[in-house]
């Protein structure tokens, strides 16, 4: 795949973004119409700070985690049970629901080789999908990459303040977004910028010579137009469920889904690193697990509203677990392995992968993974959006198998 420094591919790229600008998005009411009942949509789901795996699917039959957490495990008795071993944490009860509809995968021990316990490290290998390699792609950029090499402007939306290095890609533009109302992020002309008029005519007899400021003429141009669909679908878009107190952005991508966009590709996050446990992690883990759960079963039920649930598979992660022993402060500290989620209803549910053994911890005290995280990556890459998932992560990783229906 070729950048745009290529001639060639800059003209493609504008007959692409000038047939967006005037014809690729329809008024909503017509989209209403239009659902596509068949499109397949891959929504990643960031925790970000490292959330604690096992305070959140809990081992309560095993011995050793309670002599490594004496006072922050979570007892028995205080977990969702799943099975003879293992309970969701007591605020999950809608993931709970989920599990029960067999729509849950946990993918247990998932992480790396030559872990980072830095959250900046971390991230950029996990947003990457290729550690140690200092790509300055993101894998949900690469993926939108080889699912549409011609550019798409509404292949990626991304529900955040400020884009995730995660859907950086090469070819294709994400749309992000936080507040439908007011998005403006992706005007690339801003007002203060734009020409005055005698400006306009004299960069008009130079368009034809300058293939930059073309580029970024159509790009505003499809901005402009995609913030105010962005806006009319959020202001029509009605909730068929309950998301809980905080939607983290779930909402959002309801709204697009619903609304007809034809995005495949939807990456939001928890903020502000708050799943970042050190201090007093209890009440604070219990609630956000509470919001996360809430937000998941509300998306997934407000889909199902429309007959749309069976389009969308959710992954659901972090940068890193955390360290098995609890510290001095009744918190955990920056761990290893952890575990991943693949959700929805075209999920085989179940444990799939090794739990790590919490008698055979490293050197350093912490867990070995049992599963490369770029498996669970290649498992939707494959399985889900029919890609080759070495054309994305560099070089093979097996499925998971059985996961996916």
């Amino acid at each position: 795949m070729k950048n745009f420094s290529n001639k060639t591919d800059r003209r493609k790229f504008l007959l692409g973004a000038a047939a967006l600008s005037s014809s690729a998005f329809p008024s909503l009411p017509a989209w209403s119409k239009i659902l596509d009942t068949n499109k397949r949509i891959l929504v990643v789901f960031e925790l970000s700070g490292g959330n604690d795996g096992l305070n959140t699917h809990v081992p309560f039959e095993n011995d050793a985690y309670y002599r490594l957490r004496p006072k922050t495990g979570i007892k028995k008795n205080a977990t969702l049970k799943l099975d003879r071993e293992y309970g969701f944490n007591k605020s999950m009860s809608g993931m709970q629901r989920l599990w029960q509809d067999n729509s849950i995968a946990v993918i247990k021990g998932c992480g790396y080789p030559r872990p980072s316990f830095s959250h900046f490290t971390s991230n950029a290998y996990m947003h990457s999908g290729v550690p140690h390699t200092g790509n300055s792609l993101g894998w949900v950029g690469r993926l939108a990459d080889n699912m549409e090499e011609r550019y798409r402007e509404s292949l990626i939306i991304n529900i955040a303040a400020k884009q995730s290095p995660a859907v950086v890609s090469r070819v294709h533009t994400p749309i992000v977004f936080q507040d439908p109302a007011r998005f403006q992020r992706h005007h690339w002309m801003a007002k203060s910028y734009a020409p005055s008029e005698h400006q306009e005519r004299t960069e008009i007899k130079k368009q034809a010579m300058n293939e930059n400021l073309s580029f970024i003429r159509h790009v505003d141009e499809s901005s402009r137009k995609i913030s105010l669909l962005v806006d009319e679908a959020w202001k029509s878009y009605t909730a068929k469920a309950d998301y809980g107190i905080v939607p983290f952005g779930l909402q959002k991508v309801a709204a697009c889904i619903k609304a007809g966009f034809d995005t495949q590709l939807y990456y939001v996050s928890v903020p502000n690193n708050l799943f970042d446990t050190h201090v007093y992690q209890g009440p604070l883990h219990r609630r956000l697990l509470s919001y996360t759960s809430d937000t998941i079963y509300g998306f997934f039920a407000d889909l199902k509203a429309v007959g749309l649930d069976k389009n969308v598979v959710m992954l659901v992660y972090s940068e890193f677990g955390r360290r098995p022993k609890e510290n001095n402060n009744l918190g955990t500290d920056h761990g290893t392995a952890n575990d991943i989620y693949l959700i929805g209803p075209q999920i085989n549910g179940g444990i799939y992968g090794k739990a790590p053994d919490l008698e055979d911890l490293t050197p350093n005290e912490n867990l070995r993974f049992t599963t490369d995280f770029r498996r669970v990556y290649a498992t939707v890459i494959e399985d889900w959006l029919g890609v080759r998932s070495e054309t994305v992560l560099g070089t093979r990783f097996e499925p998971l198998k059985g996961v996916l229906s």
